[in-house]
C-alpha cells in the first residue's frame, strides 16, 4: 500500500492532534530530564560498586533518555512542544547540551530537510545520502568504494553517530548562516557540563556519559536511516515531484514496540510528523493508533523489515524503489577476493 490518501480528510483528521499542551510538554521535558539524571547517577554508583550488569542497564536507559531529549529539542524547533514559541526556543537551547546539537543548527538543517524531502536534486539536505542506480553504474571505483563504506550498517551506525554528534556539530557547515556565537556558546556550555560531571561524579561519570552518548548516536542514526530508507519510499525530480506524497510515502511509520516509542519520543511515526510537523511528539503515537486504514499511506514497518532495510543502497529511478547493490557486481567482487 503506497497510495496518497485523501488530503482534505487527512488534514481534518490530524488537526485535533496539533493541539499543544504546556502541561504535557513540561511533563515530557521534566520527566525525561529526571530519568536522564537518575540513570547517570545510578550508573556511576553501580559501576563503582562493581555491579557492571546493572550499570550497563543504566547506560542503556541514559542513552534512550538522551535520544528522547533530542526529539523534544526537535519538537521545540517546530514550535510544537509548548504553545508559546518563546518557551519552545528557551527549552530548545537548554536541551542542546544533552543532545550535543546546537539548537539553531538543528532547526535550520531540519527545516531544509522538510523542504526538500524526496527531491533527487537536493539530496544534500537529507541526513543519509543516497545515490541513484544510474549514478552508481557511472561512478568510478573510488567513489563506489567510498559509498560502500558509507552505507555499510556497521560503519554507518558506529562511525556515523560519532562523526555527526561528536565532530560535525562542534562546528557545522552552516555555522555562518545560523550564527557563529550561538555555536560557540553551545560548545562552551557543553564543555561546562562535562566539567560538572567530572567534578561531581569523577572519571567514572565521564565514562558512563561517554558510553551512553555513543549508544545514543547509534540509536539516532538507526532511526534517521529507517525514517526514509525503506523499499517503497519515494524520490522524484521536479516538475513531477509530489511534495505531499514525499511527506507521507517517502517517510516511514515504524512500529517497534511501546518501549521503543517511549524511549524515542514517538518519532518513529515519521510520516505523520512530516505531513504535519505541528503535531507534538506526545500526540504522535495516539494519532497513529487512531488513524483510519483509508488514511494510511503505507503499511507500518516492524523489526524484521526494519533490519532488512539496511540491505537497500540505491534508488532505482525506473523501478521507483530502493534496491540493493547489483548482485552480479557484488558476486564479481567476492570472487576477486
Amino acid at each position: 500500500m503506497t497510495e496518497t490518501p485523501d488530503q482534505a480528510a487527512l488534514r481534518a483528521f490530524l488537526r485535533p492532534y496539533t493541539t499543544k499542551s504546556d502541561g504535557r510538554g513540561a511533563l515530557s521535558f521534566a520527566g525525561t530530564v529526571a530519568v536522564y539524571g537518575v540513570a547517570l547517577v545510578l550508573g556511576v554508583w553501580l559501576a563503582e560498586a562493581g555491579q557492571r550488569g546493572a550499570a550497563g542497564l543504566m547506560v542503556v536507559v541514559l542513552a534512550f533518555a538522551s535520544v528522547r531529549l533530542y526529539v523534544l529539542q526537535h519538537d521545540c524547533g517546530h514550535a510544537a512542544l509548548f504553545r508559546r514559541k518563546g518557551l519552545n526556543d528557551v527549552v530548545g537551547y537548554a536541551l542542546s547540551v544533552f543532545s550535543l546539537t546546537p539548537y539553531r543548527v538543528m532547526q535550520y538543517n531540519h527545516n531544509q530537510h522538510h523542504a526538500y524531502l524526496g527531491n533527487l536534486d537536493h539530496r544534500e539536505t537529507t541526513e543519509v545520502y543516497t545515490m541513484t542506480l544510474a549514478e552508481w553504474q557511472a561512478a568510478p571505483w573510488h567513489r563506489r568504494l567510498w559509498y560502500r563504506l558509507y552505507r555499510n550498517p556497521v560503519v554507518m551506525l558506529s562511525l556515523g553517530g560519532i562523526y555527526a554528534y561528536f565532530i560535525a556539530y562542534r562546528w557545522p557547515r552552516n555555522t555562518r548562516v545560523v550564527g557563529v556565537w550561538g555555536v560557540i556558546a553551545h560548545n562552551l556550555m557543553l564543555a561546562g557540563y562535562l566539567t560538572l560531571i567530572w567534578a561531581t561524579l569523577g572519571l567514572v561519570g565521564l565514562v558512563v556519559w561517554g558510553v551512553s552518548a555513543l549508544l545514543a548516536g547509534v540509536i539516532g542514526v538507526f532511526l534517521v536511516y529507517l525514517q526514509h530508507n525503506f523499499e517503497e519510499t519515494y524520490w522524484d525530480r521536479k516538475p513531477s515531484l509530489d511534495f505531499r506524497k514525499a511527506t507521507l510515502v517517502g517517510s516511514s511509520s515504524l512500529d517497534l514496540g511501546w518501549l521503543w516509542d517511549l524511549g524515542t519520543g514517538n518519532i518513529a511515526y515519521h510520516d505523520l510528523h512530516h505531513y504535519n510537523p505541528g503535531i507534538p511528539s506526545y500526540n504522535l503515537r495516539r494519532c497513529q493508533r487512531a488513524l483510519p486504514e483509508a488514511l494510511r499511506a503505507h503499511d507500518v514497518i516492524r523489526w524484521p523489515e526494519a533490519i532488512r532495510s539496511f540491505r537497500l543502497k540505491l534508488w532505482d529511478e525506473d523501478a521507483g524503489r530502493l534496491v540493493p547493490f547489483p548482485k552480479a557486481e557484488t558476486a564479481r567482487m567476492v570472487a576477486a577476493e
